[in-house]
């Protein structure tokens, strides 16, 4: 359970404005019209497209991944938000963004409406400048210039503040919004305005119309005249209007609101005081919760404090209303933060109802980091004993794997392409070939932890050792692929690592039951929890900012997957290469039947796997050639569709289709061919156009061939050997958990060394560097020592 939650303080924003973005007028007609016949409008080139928003208000939504589906939202501004630093005055730049959000939101059909704080900020910066203007002249003559900026101006009362800031805070707001075309409406309320019927009534047909007209409604407490607020004044079931969050709150259940959003200055709660050591941003609050919760201080400024705002969230959460706080000042977020509520995304601290069946994905990090470290302090022969142990449940529960599979591939028939379909599919070959991979990795994995790299004598007594370790929590995120989560977790397993496993949900029947059975394996040395499956609604996108939960990153799948976690992760390092653009150049001293049989292998073997041939090379002596009219006879035969690189094209009278580009992954039984004049070229072009993935040469003039293999720049370079040869079971490894195109660390296919790191270990003896200093008593010596003999059976 939680012990305390806490609203941090405001951190310091230094204040911009945003240019105004020029917006395409439409007329007030067309801005009145229902929703539901809204067109769509664009400004500073981004579509609004309208959203097809069909909820019934009701229950709260229970998953963040539901919040796109909301319709009528409402944004509530806190007063740190919408103030600047000094609380004097607005913070313009952040309003903008608030507002431009607000305005994509609602072209898209939704109901917008905001509640907002900052009118006794802009009138007391109004006032301010009024009481300075008031000086005597004389005075400010006499009083110099720096006096005059110490002149003392009286404690303004707040009424006073909000009565002048009123009139231009809306005035602000409605030049904003008609810069995107859209109308906003100011309405002042105040308590009574709840609890008599009549006023009520009132108030609920005023919004309902606002919001039918497509227009904006700006809600605040009309802090000119209303009271202070009393202690326990809320009434039973009902939540009294004392300050903005409780506005808010009140507003959204009395208008079935789908969402509520309540931005101030820091990242939602925290189960411990924010910027602390220990301080954890709490995802996802529960009713019940807050039972057992001791608050802090209240935000810089305005009447709420966090108390207010959770017993605020939780009144609306009960009404059927869905609820985020979130950082609405943080300059990085800000700009986006709303519209990244209303996707899904991750971000301030969601209410919901619905407790999962499961651990958090936060909780599953915890159990994946202390269940690694644990595995890492195993005997080798044990982490052996349980791949062995994995191994054999993969033959002997066979039956209820491949039943389980026979549940995804139903499931997604129809729905796949055939090669995913392909990737999707398991069977009793493949089972058996699985269980020989991972019992090569439990032989290979004897020594692979604590292995003794370098020995160092510092100095007399002082001795150094570089040993390998695990790299720390691991998160693989694959695609159609369940024999992928053996091959992993065995790695993981072998190397020390804690692991967290995301799969396709094509595959998820196939991946609990070797999940299950993975986590069996893990039980016979006290280790269950290594390995944990996420099978929350976690978005791929979410999973890559958990940076202090997860070391590495592995995607397993398509390219575009690869190039999607690379672009969301968020300061943690992915290994995988974004595409397997495979080139393979036949030389002029090619032989024919060699070039045929390794083209087909590499081509059609596996069209859809990242190491199949997307490019073939060809010498431009062999145009014409026996050679090359057995090469095409062939592809002809296993009906490949071959795209003609400009070289090649203009060499034939009636071409094949021109190649739109020479960087094309195509994994399918597609072909680019081009000319190239000599090995050089071939080198050139590869390096233009690959991937460094891996390449290829076919020759029989060994000299040309170690000119390719020294000079080209890729992962995997061949000679005479097919490219599906890039694979860490073909290569000894056991498996691999992808194949790596980076240029530190581990590239090419990716096996149990890759997913290892090392620590320097120092042992001495009462050592001090003063002891080495140029009048010390110790020499350094720097000699090499040798190093324990590797285990290689």
């Amino acid at each position: 359970m939680l012990s305390q939650v806490y609203w941090g303080g405001f951190q310091p924003l230094k204040q911009r404005l945003l240019p105004w973005v020029q917006c395409i007028a439409i007329s007030r007609s067309e801005r009145i019209q229902p929703s539901a016949t809204r067109h769509v409008r664009s400004w500073s080139n981004i579509p609004f497209i309208t959203v097809p928003l069909n909820r019934t208000h009701g229950k709260s939504f229970a998953h963040r991944s539901e919040l796109k589906h909301a319709k009528r939202i409402v944004v509530k501004l806190g007063s740190a938000v919408v103030t600047r630093g000094d609380e004097c005055g607005l913070a313009l730049g952040r309003l903008a963004s608030i507002v431009e959000q607000v305005s994509v939101l609602q072209n898209q059909g939704r109901e917008m409406m905001l509640v907002t704080s900052g009118a006794v900020a802009f009138g007391k910066q109004r006032l301010r400048h009024e009481i300075l203007l008031s000086q005597s002249v004389r005075q400010a003559l006499h009083s110099g210039q720096n006096q005059l900026k110490e002149m003392a101006i009286p404690v303004l009362e707040a009424r006073a503040c909000a009565a002048a800031g009123q009139s231009g805070l809306m005035a602000l707001y409605e030049a904003m919004f008609t810069q995107y075309s859209i109308c906003a409406a100011q309405i002042l309320v105040t308590n009574l305005d709840f609890h008599d019927e009549q006023k009520r009534r009132n108030l609920n047909g005023t919004l309902h119309e606002l919001l039918r007209m497509n227009i904006v409604p700006i809600v605040n407490t009309n802090d000119a005249v209303v009271p202070p607020a009393e202690p326990n004044s809320d009434l039973q079931g009902v939540i009294s209007v004392k300050d903005n969050d409780s506005l808010a709150a009140r507003l959204a259940v009395e208008m079935k609101t789908d969402l509520l959003i309540v931005l101030s200055d820091v990242e939602g709660l925290f189960d411990s005081p924010p910027g602390s050591d220990d301080a954890k941003l709490i995802d996802i609050f529960y009713p019940g919760d807050q039972q057992s919760v001791t608050f802090g201080t209240k935000s810089r400024v305005g009447m709420g404090g966090m108390e207010a705002k959770v017993k605020a969230a939780l009144w609306a959460l009960q009404g059927g209303t869905s609820v985020v706080i979130a950082n609405g000042t943080h300059p990085k977020v800000s700009g986006h933060v709303i519209t990244d509520i209303v996707e899904g995304k991750k971000v301030g601290t969601f209410f919901s109802e619905v407790k999962p069946a499961g651990p958090t994905v936060e909780q599953q990090g915890e159990m994946a980091r202390s269940g690694g470290r644990m595995l890492a302090t195993l005997e080798p022969e044990q982490r052996a004993e349980i791949i062995h142990h994995l191994a054999d449940l993969l033959t002997d529960q066979r039956d209820e794997i491949l039943l389980a599979n026979k549940k995804d591939l139903e499931e997604a028939e129809g729905r796949l392409a055939a090669p995913l379909l392909k990737r999707l599919s398991l069977s009793t070959s493949k089972l058996n070939s699985l269980a020989i991979g991972l019992r090569q990795i439990a032989a290979s994995s004897q020594d692979s932890v604590g292995r003794v790299l370098r020995r160092t004598r510092i100095a007399k007594n002082l001795e150094l050792e570089q040993v390998t370790v695990p790299i720390g929590v691991l998160l693989v995120i694959f695609e159609s692929r369940p024999d992928c989560l053996p091959q992993v977790a065995a790695l993981a397993i072998a190397s020390g690592n804690g692991l967290l496993l995301k799969g396709g949900k094509e595959a998820a029947h196939s991946n609990r039951i070797l999940h299950l059975l993975t986590q069996e394996a893990l039980s016979i040395h006290g280790v269950k929890e290594a390995v944990q499956l996420v099978n929350t609604r976690e978005e791929v996108e979410d999973l890559c900012r958990l940076d202090k939960m997860i070391d590495l990153i592995i995607p397993r799948g398509s390219s575009q997957l690869v190039r999607d976690i690379q672009k969301a992760a968020k300061g943690i390092p992915v290994m995988g290469h974004s595409e397997g653009i495979c080139h393979m150049y036949v030389d002029s001293e090619a032989s024919v039947d060699k070039a045929t049989r390794l083209v087909r292998d590499s081509k059609c073997e596996y069209p859809a796997a990242c190491n199949a041939l997307e490019t073939l090379l060809i010498h431009r002596d062999l145009l014409r050639t026996p050679l090359f009219d057995q090469l095409i006879d062939m592809l002809r035969v296993e009906q490949v569709k071959i795209h003609a690189g400009p070289k090649f094209a203009s060499y034939l009278t009636f071409s094949p289709s021109e190649v739109k580009s020479l960087r094309t992954e195509y994994g399918d039984l597609e072909l680019c061919i081009e000319v190239v004049d000599s090995v050089q070229d071939a080198i050139d072009h590869i390096h233009k156009y690959g991937s460094s993935h891996t390449d290829v040469i076919v020759t029989e003039n060994e000299q040309t061939a170690e000119f390719f293999l020294q000079h080209v720049d890729s992962a995997c370079v061949f000679w005479n050997a097919s490219t599906r040869f890039s694979d860490g079971y073909r290569f000894g490894l056991g498996a691999e958990v992808g194949i790596s195109t980076s240029r530190i660390h581990a590239r090419g296919p990716v096996g149990l060394e890759g997913l290892l790191t090392t620590k320097w270990l120092l042992r001495g003896q009462d050592h001090v560097v003063s002891d080495f200093s140029e009048h010390g008593s110790l020499k350094y010596l720097h000699e090499n020592l040798p190093v324990p003999q590797r285990n290689t059976n």
